[in-house]
């Protein structure tokens, strides 16, 4: 007797039924691919913003500076040490920093920072033999009438090498000194376009857009060097710190 025939499993049976069912696939992924690109463009035209001017686009630059007291003294220095061996470098360098941080602890210094030490090996030269360096960084704040016992008392210290000394402003005031620069810097935007739109015949100026670039600078001192003579440093003579803020106003003159 004729065995019954088994269900066809031949390639050309599989390919025939992913063509039954691949219609349904294909619909499914153009609506997606669809989907998609409907949002893209969309969020695409959200996060543009488009100015519209029925009169001329005038673009002015403003800018405001102030300049603040004195409110305290950033100080940073260098501590060296060096011996035959890392570890009476290191040692050294230890004791000397002690030194420094009860000189500052006396100067009343707030927010002391100490760098990790670092060492390396000088090799010999003319006249001086192999040593090992060690060095770290040390910064703090300061009161700026400190200034003189911090250049004579611990600038005099063994090891100690003095960098430039910079004004800080009270940080308390900054949020009242940056409204103060805005209207100023607006303000003068708003006077170098004034004249401009009046000659070309537009009396109303409109502000469409305002791009705000700050900067604060701390002005650097002069390099505090211990002196052999007097009169004393007077922190009066320090470039005060000041506050500067620019920004770009866009005005549609009608």
């Amino acid at each position: 007797m004729p065995r019954p025939a088994s269900p066809r499993t031949s390639g050309s049976g599989a390919t025939a039924a992913t063509r039954r069912r691949h219609p349904r696939w294909l619909a499914l992924l153009s609506a997606l691919v669809l989907l998609g690109a409907s949002t893209s463009q969309q969020a695409r035209a959200e996060g543009q913003v488009q100015l519209q001017c029925s009169g001329t686009l005038l673009e002015a630059r403003g800018q405001a500076e102030r300049r603040r007291a004195t409110s305290r003294l950033k100080i940073s220095l260098g501590l060296e040490a060096e011996g035959r061996t890392a570890d009476q470098a290191l040692g050294l360098l230890q004791q000397r920093l002690a030194a420094v941080r009860s000189a500052l602890q006396a100067l009343a210094a707030q927010e002391l920072r100490v760098s990790s030490p670092s060492t390396w090996q000088r090799q010999d030269e003319k006249g001086r033999p192999a040593q090992v360096q060690a060095s770290l960084q040390v910064s703090a704040n300061l009161a700026p009438e400190r200034l003189q016992a911090l250049i004579r008392g611990i600038g005099s210290l063994a090891g100690v090498r003095l960098a430039p000394v910079s004004t800080e402003p009270d940080r308390r005031e900054d949020a009242q000194v940056r409204q103060e620069l805005l209207r100023q810097a607006y303000r003068d935007a708003l006077n170098q376009a004034q004249p401009l739109a009046a000659l070309i015949g537009r009396t109303a100026l409109t502000p469409l857009e305002i791009r705000i670039d700050g900067q604060e600078l701390g002005m650097p001192a002069y390099r505090a060097m211990a002196a052999s003579a007097p009169p004393p440093f007077n922190p009066d003579e320090l470039n005060p710190p000041r506050d500067q803020l620019g920004l770009l106003v866009r005005f549609c003159a009608r």
